[in-house]
């Protein structure tokens, strides 16, 4: 019975992180920490798989809820997707080898540049410009696929918001279609770090089917209202995500009690 409460309670938090991540990513910052608290006796690595995996059932149902209304540039996304997979890999075969601290403090202040940015330009993503992906385009796809994805492995937190800002304002997509193309190379990366975690046993198998079926209903209607109310709601979603995550790092890194 007290098993069953938690995950009623961990349910919701599913459920709202599936919302959030499918509108502008960032729903682990949600979804991990209420898992953190209510399994306190799993190994860090459990805990991170048992979210890997609740998150890449979201993110799935997400990206093909987009992939019916939103035109894919696959041109380009396709080795994104594919580079960000193999890196993700690298960088979590890479985790005990880079100093995580120094990695805070740089994605801190990249947030904070980034709101500035977009609070700043207020028509940035509003208008989609069809690309046609040259050489050029696919190369910056797969550097910032490579990128992003070994950041996704060794690290994480803010992935989803610098993917969407990336296909924003390097290649010209509204945030309605950026958000679409990012949810497809959270798939990749979310893949690759499964192939890590299952055959580790780092799954706790039953919480994680509950709770990805609550992620799921939580991606269908972020999904829905994303595309419902378009790049407008997204661009102040986007804003709101960015402002609590910058208040959610700065809390751990100068050791203040903002959450």
């Amino acid at each position: 019975m007290e098993y069953q409460t938690l995950l009623m309670g961990l349910g919701f938090f599913a459920f709202c992180g599936g919302l959030i991540d499918a509108a502008v990513g960032g729903g682990g910052l949600v979804q991990l920490p209420a898992l953190m608290h209510a399994l306190p006796k799993h190994s860090l690595a459990t805990v991170f798989g048992t979210n890997k995996m609740i998150a890449m059932a979201g993110t799935l149902s997400s990206a093909l809820a987009y992939f019916k209304k939103v035109t894919i540039n696959w041109k380009l996304i396709l080795p994104t997707m594919v580079a960000a997979f193999i890196f993700s890999f690298f960088g979590a075969m890479s985790v005990s080898l880079i100093p995580k601290e120094f990695m805070r403090y740089i994605v801190f202040f990249l947030l904070i540049a980034i709101a500035i940015y977009t609070f700043a330009k207020k028509d940035l993503g509003q208008v989609h410009t069809v690309l046609q992906a040259g050489k050029k385009e696919i190369a910056l796809g797969i550097l910032f696929g490579a990128c992003i994805g070994f950041y996704d492995g060794i690290f994480g937190p803010g992935t989803g918001s610098f993917l969407l800002f990336l296909f924003v304002k390097v290649f010209a997509f509204d945030f309605l279609n950026a958000s679409a193309s990012a949810k497809l190379v959270n798939v990749a990366t979310n893949s690759a770090a499964m192939f890590f975690f299952i055959p580790t046993g780092h799954v706790i198998w039953l919480a994680a089917v509950v709770l990805a079926v609550c992620n799921i209903l939580g991606a269908i209607t972020g999904t829905a209202l994303a595309m419902k109310y378009g790049s407008g709601f997204i661009r102040i979603f986007f804003l709101i995500l960015l402002v609590f995550l910058i208040g959610r790092m700065g809390s751990d890194l100068f050791s203040l009690s903002l959450f």
